[in-house]
Order: structure tokens, then sequence, then C-alpha cells
């Protein structure tokens, strides 16, 4: 099971450093000309906008074999010209998938944290409130395929729903405020002043968020799977990670893998 454990952590890293590596950005260049008329009197400086278009690739950077959607033009970060169902066909499309992507990203890299956390420290946690620890005996944490989702509170899941419906309420009333500087995603969320203020810095920010986001998703689907077929926790099977030497060797010696 430690074999199957690494090989999907390392599908996992292998999928988002290839499959969402970065691409060239093919946004409108504008830039201004000048242009010399000289009469016999006098000469007249004329200035025009010139729009520069880059050619676009004819075939998938993700998928070479495949010709690339024409919706997806490598404006957005981390578009790489992979939808080979077709899905988004206006840009208007786009927008609205790269807006799901985004929220499900960030929730996913919440989850990817949050869930080794939660094995962690779950049983020290309830301990200390006097409750009963949401693990199973697998040190697993609740979930569709685990169980257990029933011996979570109400209470929590009820602001868990108002809480996303709030979010969700503000992110639609933001993209639809026609405000030129927004993008999907944006909410303008950045109480210690971290975000860029450069074009390049944005475009690199937006680029991270979207490719550990994908990653995470990929992670958090590989937890799930793992716990399921192991019946271990996730922090069980490797707790080099999670635990201190001295009691992952601990952990490795009771288990036979140290004879």
């Amino acid at each position: 099971m430690k074999v199957f454990a690494n090989t999907i952590a390392a599908l996992s890293l292998v999928g988002g450093v290839s499959a969402f590596s970065p691409t060239t950005y093919s946004s409108r260049i504008s830039t201004r000309m000048s242009e010399s008329v000289a009469p016999v009197e006098e000469n007249v400086m004329e200035t025009e906008d010139v729009v520069v278009v880059p050619e676009l690739p004819e075939m998938s950077q993700s998928m070479p074999f495949m010709e690339r959607p024409a919706a997806l033009t490598g404006a957005l970060p981390g578009d790489v010209g992979f939808d080979p169902l077709g899905f988004a066909k206006t840009e208007a499309d786009l927008m609205n998938y790269r807006e799901a992507e985004v929220k499900h990203a960030r929730l996913a890299m919440l989850a990817a944290a949050g869930w080794p956390i939660s094995e962690v420290l779950d049983k020290k946690i309830a301990s200390v409130f006097g409750m009963a620890p949401l693990l199973d005996s697998g040190d697993r944490v609740p979930s569709l395929l685990n169980g257990g989702l029933g011996k979570v509170s109400p209470v929590y899941w009820i602001a868990c729903v108002a809480g996303a419906a709030a979010i969700d309420f503000y992110g639609i009333s933001k993209s639809r405020s026609n405000d030129e500087s927004y993008f999907p995603g944006n909410l303008g969320f950045d109480p210690l002043g971290l975000y860029p203020k450069d074009i390049d810095g944005q475009k690199r920010m937006q680029l991270a968020e979207i490719k550990n986001g994908r990653l995470a998703m990929i992670a958090i689907f590989a937890f799930a799977v793992q716990e399921f077929v192991s019946k271990a926790g996730v922090v069980d099977e490797t707790p080099l990670f999670f635990f201190p030497l001295a009691q992952t060797l601990k952990m490795y010696t009771n288990s036979g893998y140290i004879q």
C-alpha cells in the first residue's frame, strides 16, 4: 500500500508540473507609433494606434494531436489549450468555467491542507474539549467514501453553506459590476497587501494559484481513493511528513517495515 501511496503522489506531481506548465500570454499589445509626413511647407507629426495580434498556434499545447479550441487563446494564466470535450465554445463560457475552476481550486487547496491536519490533531482537540473524535478506527477523516459524515454537527454544515453562499453572491456581484480590473476569482481579498501591483507579477501570481489549485484537486481526489482502498489515514501511510522522526521510526517498526 506504500507503493500505491507513493505512485499516486508521483502521478499528482508529474501531472501538476507537465500538464499545467506555463504558456505564453497572447494578450493584445497596443503601442504608440509615430509617422512623419513632410509636406513642402512644414513637418507634421501624426500618431496612430497599431494593434499587434500575435499568431495563435493551430494545435493545442497540452494535446498536440488535437486542434486548439477556438476560445482558448492563451490569454488566461494556465491556459494550455486543454478542452478535449469542447465545453468552452465562447469567451463567456470560458470565463464562467474559469470562475468555477478558481473556486474549486481554492477549496481543494484548503482541503488538501485540512485533510491531513485533521487526522493529526482531531483526537487531541476532541480530548481537550471532552468531545468524541470524528476520525474512525483507521484514523480516516469523514468523507463520502469513508463514511462518518453523520457525526458532524448540522450547525457546521449550515455555517459552511451560509458562508459559501455569501462568498458566491459577492463574487457574482463583482463579476457583473463591469469593473475593468475584474478577472475570474478576483474578490479583492488581499489583507496583507502581497498581491503584485505590476501586470507581470499579477500574471505570475494567477498562474501559481491555478497550478497549485489543479494539483490540490488531484491530491484531494487521491487522498479519498487512497483511504478508501487502504482503510488507513493518509498520515499513517506517510508518517514521515507529519510526525517526529522518533515516532515515525516507532510506527514503521510496529508495522513490520523495520525488523
